[in-house]
């Protein structure tokens, strides 16, 4: 209904039931690659650019990312794709849309799985409480400046980008699978393209525009992960999240893996979401 063309990379047959997975910032569909090979033998797997990001349009008025927005081009997409149903996963930013989209179309998303993200009403009760959590996320208001957020990350050679996969604060950990030069060098050329950042910056900008949530509940069967050397997020925010989730909840924390959680631990990540697949499938049998 945007008029938007979004751009995404699919793998496994037409037909089999859809998995759609959301990125977070600053990524794209190629942060799910390890996901696409994984799943597409038992799934239609979806990795979309979201609106701003890649090869989707970006519109440019900053109104034109607001929640309800990004919300709907969720409901569209699965449309347009001959779906009205899927697995729904998302990755930090990419995790917030996800709960938003559960809460306001709970008949579209038969299992939630959401990445470093905790359910929105816990993230913004949790960072009006928590001075250290406001210090973590204080990009998302640096992010509402204009031009100038934009500008930073493209200084010296884009080294903001590159060190927030690669840094020792907030990179990919010791024991993690490190980003090649070739995974680098695919994000480095997305985000140098002209006007790339506007976009993806411009989903920070309207954070506001529907927090508080009026509704909170999720009432399919949710899956959350977590890298607790997220440098971003406290790990506090996940076992929180449980009051929001009225159906089957699993939480699980990995102790040294980073914010980047499914391109750090992409094996263990797989093996966690192909168990609560199948559990799920065995409860009902039951």
């Amino acid at each position: 209904d945007s008029g938007l063309r979004f751009h995404y990379v699919a793998a496994g047959e037409r037909g089999k039931p859809l998995m759609l997975l959301l990125h977070g910032f600053p990524e794209f569909w190629y942060s799910w690659r390890h996901q696409l090979r994984e799943f597409k033998s038992e799934y239609r797997v979806v990795a979309l650019d979201l609106r701003g990001y890649g090869e989707t349009d970006a519109p440019s008025h900053k109104e034109n990312y607001k929640l309800d927005c990004l919300i709907t081009d969720i409901k569209d997409i699965l449309e347009s794709l001959g779906y009205n149903k899927c697995v729904l996963i998302g990755h930090d930013w990419g995790g917030m849309i996800a709960w938003l989209v559960a809460i306001c179309y709970p008949e579209m998303v038969t299992k939630l799985i959401v990445v470093n993200f905790p359910h929105p009403s816990v993230f913004t009760e949790y960072i009006l409480r928590h001075p250290s959590q406001l210090i973590k996320s204080g990009y998302y208001f640096f992010f509402q400046m204009p031009w100038f957020p934009e500008f930073m990350f493209t200084v010296n050679d884009f080294k903001v980008l590159k060190s927030l996969f690669t840094s020792q604060a907030t990179g990919i950990g010791r024991k993690g699978c490190r980003l090649t030069a070739e995974d680098i060098e695919a994000y480095l050329y997305v985000f140098s393209q002209p006007g790339a950042l506007s976009g993806p910056i411009n989903h920070y900008r309207n954070i506001f525009s529907c927090l508080p949530l009026q509704h909170h509940e999720v009432i399919m069967p949710t899956l959350l992960l977590w890298g607790e050397r997220d440098a971003f997020m406290e790990v506090e925010m996940a076992e929180i999240t449980r009051i929001y989730v009225k159906n089957h909840f699993r939480l699980t924390i990995l102790s040294e893996a980073s914010h980047w959680l499914q391109q750090d631990q992409p094996d263990i990540v797989n093996k966690l979401i192909w168990t609560f697949l199948k559990e799920e499938t065995i409860r009902k049998r039951e």
